[in-house]
């Protein structure tokens, strides 16, 4: 199959002018596929069927019957959560909505012919693609690991069975044991989550296993919301949490998973759980597509339109957009912009000036909830920060018992959003 990779040159102006007026289409509805059911693809999905009232044809193809959202999979880890707590099923968008979920492998995009290749066999066709994939990992990224290693060494960081592995693992802990973590570099897939997840970790361990370490491989010198976690790690876990950044050798690791040690700057150590999160890039079939830069599909703010094809748009974790974190909220705010440009394209509706907005909140302890966002607006160049906030040290705990609330709150909600 040969892709056509023409570059999409003009691009906002095209992009301004595709949106002022329906596609002529030569018969029939227009046809939506959707690939990847999770915050950004699953949200797509709905709003344009909602909206559009039957006018446009949605397909949603997505591997999974059940999807486990990646955001709260950590509070599982800490027990806050169970695993059925964030298990979402696809059933509404199919009867509700009138969605055609598709439960199968995307293998293939035929930019050109506009079909999209199915594992099981035959392909979909469409007028517009929203590629939503998530993030697959950069082969070799940790030195030792390969995808293969996840079972003795999980990334968890697709929520799921690697999830319910790594909490295994945790719990079957020896007494005093090492639980080791290999951070990623960025960019990559919500930028607080490792470190909330070494708080849920250490959480469960001052409860079960009190005399237990952690310790913490970074190849950055500092990362989201810093300040709050070494904050909240010292007032609620003193000494169990050792975190080693790129200027103490955090960026040079290497794991051996048969032996299960880790070494960080040429110093080995046995470990009884390792949870190594590789370097991240956008899901496989955006590659597949020809809409990447080789990690990531760059995008135009407007719309989310890819800038190699304006009839393919890419949401959340797999596109570069601009200011924007890799989180569950900015795919799914992404997606409530590129449904309403994709629908205005293909039937004339109106389609407003975009607006993005992101928080991410993370649960250090008990209560102790902390937060960070921001709002953006699309410029010409990207999709630009204009405003923001950020918990702070020191706060007292009815603010941080507010905060997590607050959290518990939005899960229902873009739950809700997403899935209907």
């Amino acid at each position: 199959m040969t892709l056509n990779r023409r570059v999409f040159l003009g691009a906002t102006g095209a992009v301004a002018a595709g949106l002022s007026a329906p596609m002529v289409l030569a018969q029939g509805k227009p046809r939506v596929v959707v690939v990847g059911g999770g915050a950004g693809g699953a949200t797509a999905a709905r709003y344009i069927a909602k909206d559009s009232k039957g006018e446009v044809d949605v397909t949603l193809i997505e591997p999974s019957r059940v999807y486990y959202t990646c955001f709260f999979s950590n509070l599982y880890l800490g027990g806050f959560q169970e695993l059925s707590d964030i298990a979402h099923s696809y059933g509404t968008l199919a009867a509700n909505y009138g969605i055609n979920v598709v439960h199968d492998w995307a293998t293939g995009v035929d930019r050109d012919a506009k079909t999209v290749s199915l594992a099981g066999g035959g392909s979909v066709p469409y007028d517009k693609l929203i590629l939503s994939p998530g993030i697959d990992f950069v082969e070799g990224a940790v030195e030792g690991w390969n995808i293969s290693s996840q079972n003795k060494m999980p990334h968890a960081y697709k929520a799921g069975s690697q999830t319910e592995l790594l909490k295994a693992q945790i719990m079957a802990m020896p007494e005093g044991g090492t639980f080791a973590m290999v951070a990623p570099p960025n960019p990559y897939r919500c930028p607080p989550g490792p470190y909330e997840r070494v708080s849920m970790v250490a959480h469960v361990l001052k409860a079960n296993n009190p005399t237990a370490k952690i310790i913490v491989a970074d190849p950055k010198p500092k990362f989201s919301k810093m300040s709050l976690f070494q904050e909240g790690w010292a007032n609620h876990y003193e000494g169990m949490v050792d975190w080693i950044g790129e200027d103490f050798g955090g960026g040079t690791v290497s794991v051996n998973p048969d032996a299960m040690t880790v070494t960080i700057d040429g110093e080995e150590t046995k470990v009884d759980v390792c949870n190594v999160i590789p370097a991240m890039k956008a899901g496989r079939i955006a590659e597949m597509a020809g809409v990447t830069d080789g990690n990531w599909a760059p995008v135009n703010a407007a719309d989310m339109s890819s800038k190699a094809d304006p009839d393919i748009y890419v949401l959340g974790d797999a596109s570069q957009q601009g200011d924007m974190p890799k989180s569950g909220f900015s795919a799914n705010s992404q997606a409530k912009v590129c449904a309403n440009a994709v629908r205005g394209a293909l039937t004339g509706s109106k389609v407003f000036p975009a607006k993005f907005s992101n928080t991410c909140w993370s649960l250090i302890d008990t209560d102790d909830g902390v937060k960070v966002g921001a709002t953006y607006e699309a410029t010409p160049e990207k999709i630009a920060k204009v405003d923001g906030f950020i918990s702070q040290t020191g706060e007292d705990a009815d603010l941080r018992k507010a905060t997590y609330e607050e959290s518990l709150g939005w899960y229902a909600g873009i739950t809700s959003d997403m899935f209907g």
